[in-house]
């Protein structure tokens, strides 16, 4: 009765609002210093009641200074956001109250408990992380088994790929098609051939070596590369009007759609080899990286053709009156619109990708996962698995993230909102 009463309104802001802040200072202050200092001001009060007093205190606060229109460009936003009714701010004050109560230990754990200089397990004395684990292992965890004397190939590879991304960024209009053609069908040869070597004086390294963050790059890459292209040609071969290409695309769309990853990187590994004639080798990774492709271009080949069928008919029928085969009609005016419509679904697929190379730790391969699974195991650094995990955590969500944040300029740049 007493919070209808005091129903905040316009002409009284200048009372209500003080009041509320109070309310609201006070019910932080309660839980700050309960998480950081073992203390709690209303410690005073029986324990089950002072539990619930800081989100009742809040509660009253944000009933307080909520108003529809307060002319404080500030508050209006606020009580709009996180404010807008007594359940919201309930919530509000409930999820902001457990972040405070977790993230306290999750900072010792990581950072202020945590050991980051030494060179043994023995060097870990503290209750929070081992940071020393990653240190030891960083290197095995980047290159894998390759050799130390010739990482400096893997970093070659790399920054030359990043260099011709960025310039192609900014390299005129006219030559950028070509600078791009370079990239996609040439600089791939340049890469296996550094990592790879046997010719031009550099040791031969075979791909068991090759392993660590800079595998998960090389499959994440390769995959990408190629499937998106075979997508279009699957999505566009399902829609075809001859009945024999509609067939063998939905055949091999709804294959490889219907059969786990695990499954089918345990057959590229394992059972194709026993197919092929005496004396034939398929090298592991290349069997792999096929296999990835293909399982993911199915998928592609959906999402690509959601955006074909989004477009009216009319679009077809435009391109037709001018004359367009249907190459041309695909290639200028049908693909060019249906992709930017499924910016999203594209990005999606691409990002499930990434996150899914650590499978291939299954088939002996050993990527960044894989190379954590090996370290984890080291009857010297046993119990550390946790780190490494974070470790990985992080380092997977910076790519995915950055992946994530392009395709969202791409939605921007071409306005997928229609």
């Amino acid at each position: 009765m007493i919070l209808i009463n005091l129903k905040p309104t316009k002409d009284k802001i200048n009372t209500f609002l003080p009041l509320g802040s109070i309310f609201v200072i006070f019910a932080f202050l309660d839980v700050l210093t309960n998480t950081f200092l073992n203390h709690n001001i209303t410690g005073f009060l029986p324990q089950t009641i002072s539990f619930f007093i800081p989100l009742l205190l809040g509660y009253i606060g944000f009933y307080l200074i909520r108003i529809e229109f307060s002319g404080n460009k500030f508050l209006d936003k606020l009580n709009k956001n996180i404010n807008s009714s007594n359940f919201n701010a309930f919530l509000t004050l409930l999820i902001l109250f457990i972040i405070i109560k977790a993230i306290t230990p999750l900072i010792n754990w990581l950072i202020l408990e945590a050991n980051f200089v030494g060179s043994s397990k023995d060097d870990c004395t503290g209750n929070g992380a081992c940071w020393v684990f990653i240190k030891v292992w960083f290197n095995r965890l980047m290159y894998g088994l390759y050799p130390d004397v010739e990482q400096w190939r893997v970093n070659s590879a790399f920054l030359l790929l990043f260099a011709l991304v960025g310039i192609a960024f900014f390299v005129p209009q006219k030559i950028k098609k070509y600078f791009i053609i370079f990239l996609l069908f040439v600089y791939p040869f340049i890469g296996i051939k550094l990592l790879s070597g046997g010719s031009f004086g550099l040791v031969y390294v075979e791909t068991a070596a090759w392993g660590g963050l800079s595998l998960t790059f090389i499959i994440s890459a390769f995959a990408i590369l190629f499937c998106f292209p075979i997508g279009v040609l699957l999505a566009l071969g399902r829609r075809s009007s001859l009945p024999a290409i509609r067939y063998i695309s939905i055949g091999f769309i709804e294959l490889w759609r219907g059969v786990p990853l695990i499954t089918v990187l345990f057959m590229a590994a394992v059972m194709f080899p026993m197919f092929l004639p005496d004396g034939t080798f398929v090298d592991k990774l290349i069997r792999v990286l096929i296999a990835i492709t293909l399982f993911k271009a199915a998928y592609m080949a959906e999402v690509v053709r959601g955006g074909l069928q989004a477009l009216p008919k009319g679009q077809y029928e435009a391109a037709k009156s001018l004359g367009m085969g249907y190459w041309r009609l695909h290639l200028l005016v049908i693909l060019p619109q249906a992709l930017k419509l499924v910016i999203p679904g594209i990005a999606n697929t691409f990002l499930a990708l990434v996150k899914d190379t650590p499978l291939i730790f299954v088939v002996g391969l050993l990527e960044l996962a894989g190379m954590l699974g090996l370290a984890k195991t080291n009857p010297k650094w046993l119990g550390f698995s946790m780190e490494g995990y974070v470790f990985a955590g992080i380092i997977f969500w910076i790519i995915c993230y950055a992946m994530s944040k392009y395709s969202y300029n791409l939605e921007l740049k071409y306005k997928t909102d229609r």
